[in-house]
């Protein structure tokens, strides 16, 4: 079935991005509009479907707010996707508050901006694909669920993620108070993640045991290491407060130890290893050393020397006539020694 996205800005230079961007998706099935007003927006949604609008905030003649309600009276189920310039913390309640999928600030992200239109859309793919055989995968994968899901309502948080260290979210429970961002928001964490595997075997640790807390902003975040290979976020109110902290950090100690085991029982390992010097940066080049080719002086010297001194009593003489020979021998044609300079007259003050 055919999705219908509605573009809606003043700007041409955002349409054309906006466009281009839903263009690499290379989803047939996704038909993108653009308006460059409010009411050429109304215009087309009075005539055609609107799965998903995506407009600007300040538009003239009326707002993207506005314009939100006026669409949803014709089309419901319409998604909507708001972008602004606007830095008020106050907009952004504001646009969150009127019913908006996402907001966006610009410059606009553009990997977020994907996975939000993948994820209204319906068209992200299962990460734990079906097996076939006797549907193992899928009961795993709704054990790990449900320790998400358990642990979520324990502590009264928002979401709970875990993802794998492409960045991928393998499961979660609950959604972020403005998940327009989250595909920033993991890869940096990820990031974390990746520099605290380093720091891990760099300081000769067993187990990979560490975990990061950031309070304050739209939530407080917990995030933790489960192996080298997998990673939990916890995001919520009032999750790392005095009274909360430490209950909960234990709490998700024991989280990690029952998804690790979840994990395992899945065929993922993911054991900290320490590694060598060698393989800690697999990703610098090794140093060559230049080879260089002898001259043509010493080339004939070489070749001549593997026949003189064929016994040792010659190693003397062959080195006493190679000095004779080529001992003061100027590096280039066009210089002299200063022996040769005084027989050419070419010295002066030496008496002659």
């Amino acid at each position: 079935m055919d999705c219908n996205v509605l573009l809606v800005d003043d700007q041409r230079d955002v349409l054309r991005l906006l466009h281009s961007t839903l263009d690499t998706l290379k989803k047939p099935e996704i038909k993108i509009f653009e308006a460059p007003s409010g009411e050429e927006a109304l215009l087309h949604s009075s005539r055609y479907k609107v799965d998903l609008l995506v407009a600007d905030y300040k538009l003239p003649g009326m707002s993207g707010v506005e314009l939100m309600h006026k669409v949803r009276v014709r089309h419901p189920e319409v998604k909507v996707v708001l972008v602004t310039g606007v830095t008020e913390r106050k907009v952004r309640e504001e646009i969150l508050n009127a019913g908006a999928l996402a907001v966006f600030d610009k410059p606009i992200p553009l990997a977020d901006f994907l996975d939000v239109v993948e994820r209204s859309l319906g068209l992200v793919q299962t990460i734990f694909p079906a097996e076939k055989a006797e549907g193992k995968a899928e009961e795993r994968h709704a054990r790990i669920s449900d320790l998400l899901a358990n642990f979520r309502q324990d502590i009264s948080a928002d979401a709970v993620f875990l993802l794998n260290d492409r960045g991928l979210v393998q499961a979660r429970t609950g959604k972020l108070r403005d998940d327009s961002l989250e595909v920033s928001l993991i890869s940096t964490l990820m990031a974390i993640h990746s520099a605290s595997l380093k720091v891990a075997r760099h300081n000769h640790q067993e187990t990979f045991d560490s975990y990061h807390v950031f309070n304050g902003g739209d939530h407080d975040l917990l995030f933790i290491p489960v192996t080298p290979l997998y990673a939990l976020l916890v995001a919520g109110k009032n999750l790392v407060n005095d009274a909360q902290i430490i209950e909960n950090i234990n709490a998700l100690l024991a989280l990690r130890t029952q998804v690790e085991k979840s994990l395992k029982s899945m065929g993922v390992t993911g054991e900290l290893h320490t590694v060598s010097q060698a393989a800690a940066a697999p990703f610098e080049k090794p140093v060559v050393e230049e080879t260089v080719a002898p001259a043509p002086e010493m080339e004939a010297l070489f070749t001549s020397a593997v026949k003189k001194t064929a016994k040792a009593d010659n190693l003397d003489d062959f080195w006493n006539e190679a000095v004779e020979k080529h001992g003061n021998k100027p590096a280039t044609a066009d210089v002299i020694s200063l022996d040769e300079a005084r027989k050419l007259g070419l010295v002066p003050g030496d008496g002659k």
